[in-house]
C-alpha cells in the first residue's frame, strides 16, 4: 500500500491542525490592582479616584488614563450596579463550565464611572436588558481569594430600572 502524499495523489490544502498547547504565565499586579485584589478576598469593591476628573476606576491602574496623574484615594464601592449593555451567549467552547445560553454584562457599580464585565445569572436571558440593577453574588467566605473568581455573578436585585440617562455615557 502506497501513501497518498508519496504517490503523487491530490491531497488539498491544510485547513486544521490539531496539536496540544499550553501557554503558562504568571500576572503580577501593581499596587492598585493589589488592591482591588485583596478588597475581593473580603467581599468588596474597591476603585480609585482621579484627583482632576474626579472620576472612579475600578478596577484601577494607579493611573487615570484621561489626565495621566496618580489616582490615590481609594473609594469603597458598593456591590451592586447597573447593566450598561449585555450579549446572551449561544455559543460552545472548549472547556465551558456553565450551561448555554448564558449572559455576560458590562455592569457599571455604584459609584464607580468604569463598567467591567460579569456573568448573570438568576434572570432568563429574555429578560435581561439595559439599565436592570443587579447584585454581585459572592462565594461563601471560605472560598474568597484575591481574584475575580470570588464573584460568583450577578442577579436582578429587584430594584427599579436604572433611567437610560444614567449610564448613557458609559456604553
Amino acid at each position: 500500500m502506497t501513501d497518498a502524499t508519496t504517490a503523487g495523489a491530490d491531497v488539498g490544502p491544510v485547513t486544521t491542525l490539531a496539536t496540544p498547547i499550553s501557554l503558562d504565565f504568571d500576572f503580577t499586579p501593581g499596587v492598585a490592582q493589589s488592591r482591588f485584589l485583596k478588597a475581593l478576598a473580603t467581599g468588596t469593591f474597591v476603585g480609585q479616584r482621579c484627583p482632576v476628573c474626579t472620576k472612579v476606576y475600578v478596577p484601577s491602574r494607579g493611573t487615570c488614563p484621561t489626565d495621566g496623574v496618580a489616582t490615590t484615594e481609594e473609594v469603597v464601592l458598593s456591590n451592586s450596579g447597573t447593566v450598561t449593555t449585555f450579549c446572551v451567549v449561544n455559543v460552545p467552547f472548549a472547556g465551558q463550565s456553565i450551561e448555554i445560553p448564558y449572559i455576560c454584562a458590562q455592569i457599571l457599580l455604584d459609584g464607580a464611572n468604569v463598567s467591567f464585565m460579569g456573568l448573570i445569572q438568576e434572570i432568563p436571558t429574555d429578560q435581561i436588558r439595559m439599565g436592570l440593577r443587579v447584585e454581585a453574588v459572592w462565594v461563601d467566605d471560605a472560598d474568597l481569594t484575591p481574584s475575580l473568581a470570588s464573584i460568583k455573578y450577578f442577579r436582578p436585585n429587584g430594584e427599579t430600572d436604572a433611567p437610560y440617562e444614567s449610564y448613557e455615557e458609559y456604553l
